[in-house]
């Protein structure tokens, strides 16, 4: 009995583990995935059977959700004190990710930093502060990132080119990671920090706008080597943890995924800003206003 108890998770770690894949960011707060834990195991899934009165979601969108989830997970079982060896496996749909414990093993400062985090992540959609974010902060935030994956700091000569192409996509579109914000930085209406779907009736600022806007706001994109299912996971989960780090530091984020669904605008962000791989987010960051 002692060995078939150590071989599973307790009710306590259970609890763990539920809710820190709870607090995932995700797609309209959708939470396109299921969680099982078997044995010693925590097998996070992708759920298509989810819809939302505004349409089908994205496979994209579950998927970097799943990954945002995947993170969380992982960070829940090293706060346990277990080390993890994690699958990401090809093309085994609904099957996103395997997290095993492999071990005991105490969590690093790192981790225990993002995990608190975690509760207090949120989607900034108000103005940031004229405080610039120090190169080595932002490299902390973006130093965790997992293979395949790379990140490149918008430059401030390059913003009036994202702004036009963003612009082009039509970012109107409604997208519960904060999307908006990186069009709407400085303007729109004041909401809660949990609010979910952006309104339609937001006016964004012409692409001049933007390109001329103070720059207050660090924006970096994400990118992938290819662009797959297990590419796609692993964005969303970079997306995560370099999320849940520019907290711990004191910033906030929100994130735009909507227009890069469209695979020219992905070509032409490619092309026009070198980027070193496949555009999967767009992240802003930057510190709050009034603080």
């Amino acid at each position: 009995m002692p060995d078939l108890i150590e071989r599973m998770w307790s009710d306590g770690e259970v609890e763990v583990l539920a809710r820190a894949v709870i607090r995932a960011p995700s797609v309209h707060g959708s939470q396109p995935w299921s969680l099982n834990l078997p044995e010693r195991r925590a097998e996070l899934s992708e759920r298509t059977d989810l819809g939302l009165p505004e349409g089908v979601l994205c496979g994209r969108d579950r998927l970097f959700s799943c990954g945002a989830a995947l993170a969380n997970l992982i960070l829940g079982v090293r706060v346990l004190g277990w080390e993890t060896d994690v699958r990401v496996p090809a093309g085994e749909a609904p099957l996103v990710a395997v997290v095993s414990a492999a071990g005991r093993g105490a969590p690093l400062d790192g981790e225990l930093h993002a995990y608190t985090a975690i509760s207090r992540r949120r989607s900034h959609r108000l103005p940031f502060a004229s405080i610039p974010v120090a190169p080595s902060t932002l490299e902390s935030v973006i130093g965790h990132l997992p293979p395949g994956v790379a990140c490149r700091v918008v430059r401030a000569g390059e913003t009036g080119i994202l702004a036009a192409l963003l612009e082009k996509a039509s970012v109107t579109d409604r997208d519960d990671w904060g999307a908006d914000g990186l069009a709407r930085s400085g303007y729109g209406d004041a909401r809660p920090p949990w609010a979910g779907l952006v309104r339609r009736t937001i006016v964004l600022p012409d692409a001049r706008t933007l390109a001329h806007r103070p720059p207050v706001e660090t924006i970096v994109i994400f990118c992938t080597e290819h662009d797959d299912r297990v590419r796609q996971v692993r964005a969303g989960a970079a997306m995560q943890r370099s999320w849940l780090t520019a907290v711990d530091r004191g910033l906030a984020a929100s994130v735009l995924t909507r227009p890069l669904h469209e695979e020219p605008v992905r070509d032409r962000l490619t092309a026009e800003l070198s980027l070193p791989g496949i555009p999967q987010l767009v992240m802003r960051l930057g510190y709050p206003a009034g603080i």
